[in-house]
């Protein structure tokens, strides 16, 4: 028998078989209930850790990590040198100018809104990753002065346009004033050739973007230079501290604005996910203390007379106190081990499991045909498995107290009394 007294007793009693049948059965769908809440724990954060990484690769295979701009969105007359300005920056890896138009694109008979982006096709690949995407042309098809766009999937698939077709370009062009009215917007239009259509994986990009040679951007809103310099750094998750060294040392009359900002609200609407998550499947590991609770009370109730015996032997309160928190713990400690190594097998191992589910049950859990994803993606993060396997251990501590304060309360002349 080893030392201290308390621990060894709390051992045997965690470990002994002759409990009733009712006990023992609760021990035990505590225990697994405390690893199946740390198991899927593990296991959904770290799916939707790898949906959000998804996004955000897909958003920034079309967007940037960053983009200078001027508060009031007016065209930067000298590019070029604010350009050459911004390299030798700390991180930046690519620049590149651009300038967006809001537009309606038609083709006969059919009509859709969208952002009418103008790239340089010489820097553009230094900055996005929109070269990847293209399925037929390539951006250096956009050449300047010859009037050809690249679409978007879904836009070119509601306009029905493929490769060669040609649609319209509109947008609103500030004309003259009326007599004793407002001014009339003028349309302004201009035929542009499909040579080329792009799919980022993002409805929103595929939906509304359109690229052009920037020259023809410029002529078609009537401006020249760009409204904005896209930029690409060299550790995507550090562009909010590199966008403020950037900003600090750009002239006056520019801001810059980092991925974060720009697409702020699908990532915030991840993190509420998350965060909603992991808390409702934090309710099986509370269901599970709950269990541990019963557990613990209804062994204390049994072992009445036992403590009475070991208080008259000598043991102290305290060591009572050790003796059913050395069993409550037991319980959680082992449950929260076996739903670690659960959560993050199943974890390193999502792409050979969920593929095995859907052959065994000949089914799709992310219908290619529907999601733009076509397999589940998982990263695991080590710090959530440290955090939820502390919460785990912390729950289950907690779960203890309250048992091992009723035994620690125990009289032993009452627990004897009828003995």
């Amino acid at each position: 028998m080893f030392q201290p007294i308390p621990v060894f007793v709390g051992l045997r009693y965690s470990l002994a078989r002759e409990h009733g049948f009712f006990v023992s059965f609760i021990t035990w769908v505590s225990l697994l209930g405390v690893a199946v809440g740390v198991w899927a724990l593990i296991t959904v954060l770290s799916i939707m850790n790898g949906f959000e990484t998804d996004l955000r690769t897909r958003l920034l295979s079309v967007s940037a990590d960053a983009i200078v701009v001027t508060p009031e969105g007016d065209a930067i007359a000298d590019g070029a040198r604010l350009l050459a300005e911004l390299q030798g920056s700390p991180g930046l890896v690519g620049a590149a100018p651009y300038l967006d138009t809001d537009a309606m694109i038609s083709r006969t008979p059919e009509m859709s809104g969208s952002v009418v982006r103008g790239v340089d096709p010489a820097l553009e690949p230094r900055v996005s990753g929109i070269a990847d995407s293209l399925h037929g042309g390539k951006l250096e098809d956009l050449q300047p002065g010859s009037d050809r766009i690249i679409l978007g999937q879904i836009l070119a698939y509601q306009l029905q346009a493929v490769v060669g077709d040609t649609v319209t370009v509109m947008i609103p062009s500030g004309g003259d004033a009326t007599a004793g009215g407002p001014t009339e917007l003028v349309p302004r239009l201009r035929q542009f050739q499909v040579v080329g259509i792009f799919d980022a994986g993002v409805q929103e990009q595929d939906s509304a973007l359109a690229l052009v040679n920037l020259a023809d951007a410029e002529n078609l809103r009537g401006l020249r230079g760009p409204t904005g310099i896209r930029l690409k750094f060299d550790d995507v998750l550090n562009a909010p501290t590199l966008s403020r060294d950037i900003a600090s040392r750009l002239p006056k009359g520019f801001e810059v604005r980092d991925w974060t900002q720009e697409n702020a609200a699908y990532f915030r609407a991840i993190k509420i996910e998350k965060s909603m998550t992991g808390l409702l499947l934090m309710l099986i590991v509370a269901v599970a203390v709950f269990n541990i609770v019963a557990t613990l009370v209804m062994v204390v109730n049994d072992k009445r007379t036992d403590i009475a015996i070991l208080r008259t032997l000598g043991l102290s309160p305290r060591g009572v106190l050790v003796v059913f928190l050395t069993q409550g713990l037991i319980i959680g400690w082992i449950g929260t081990a076996v739903g670690v190594g659960l959560g993050v097998a199943t974890a390193l191992k999502v792409d050979v499991i969920v593929p095995f589910i859907e052959h065994l049950f000949h089914f799709h859990i992310m219908d290619p045909d529907v999601y733009y994803v076509e397999g589940i993606p998982s990263e695991m993060h080590p710090h959530d498995v440290i955090l939820i396997g502390v919460a785990a251990l912390c729950l289950t501590f907690v779960a203890t107290i309250y048992p091992a304060l009723r035994a620690f309360k125990t009289a032993p002349a009452e627990a004897l009394r009828y003995d």
